[in-house]
């Protein structure tokens, strides 16, 4: 049977990149659910400039082909056949992925994509419920985190070395503010699951946390 391996957390956490590292070293395949909801983010700001309307998010859904595709050691994002990797990290469409997130239609379009892979792969899975709602039986569930104030700090040191210009402030603020969407949404929020091992890693290097990790996964 396939085996795999749970990462949820708050938005900034590092779970992209620690994933995607982790399941390299395990040998597995690496899913970013979160780069899935930036891309209809993406795909709908594009078309309505805005991500208010349910009624609008879910008349796109037939529109839009999302495929992972493995290039090296990175997981590249396509939207109907465009590489989007780079431009579904926009702060813009992070704050748009929080607000498709909470429509059911939207998790239901890409729950049965998530749960394909995991059906036929040994993976690392990271989102916000993955423990919780779409691998509820994974073989090993961690939740991680930080502190918003480490987090925003992490986040634009991000931003700023691919050459956007940012205020930490506002990084801040919209961190708190996708914290608070995520946890209080009616759909799917997102919780640290019961069998779920936490990892803080607010004064944890990148090497630190992802040594923790690889030990927790292989431990199980």
């Amino acid at each position: 049977m396939p085996r795999s391996i749970a990462i949820d957390g708050p938005v900034g956490a590092g779970k992209s990149t620690l994933g995607a590292e982790l399941a390299r070293l395990l040998g597995y395949v690496y899913v970013d659910t979160g780069a899935l909801y930036r891309t209809v983010g993406h795909y709908v700001l594009k078309k309505y400039g805005n991500t208010y309307s349910e009624e609008d998010v879910v008349a796109t859904l037939g529109e839009i082909n999302i495929e992972q595709r493995l290039a090296g050691d990175t997981t590249k994002i396509y939207l109907n056949g465009s590489d989007v990797s780079a431009v579904i990290r926009d702060d813009a469409v992070s704050a748009a992925a929080s607000r498709v997130s909470g429509f059911k239609r939207v998790r239901d379009f890409l729950f049965a994509l998530q749960r394909d892979v995991a059906k036929g792969n040994n993976v690392v899975m990271d989102g916000r419920d993955i423990g919780t709602v779409v691998l509820p039986n994974a073989d090993c569930k961690l939740f991680l985190t930080a502190s918003c104030e480490v987090r925003a700090k992490r986040r634009t040191q991000q931003l700023e070395r691919a050459g956007q210009k940012v205020n930490y402030n506002e990084v801040l603020e919209n961190m708190k503010e996708r914290d608070y969407n995520d946890t209080n949404r009616l759909i799917a929020p997102l919780k640290m699951a019961d069998d779920a091992i936490l990892i803080d890693s607010s004064e944890k290097s990148f090497e630190e946390t992802l040594q923790e990790l690889y030990e927790l996964a292989r431990e199980d």
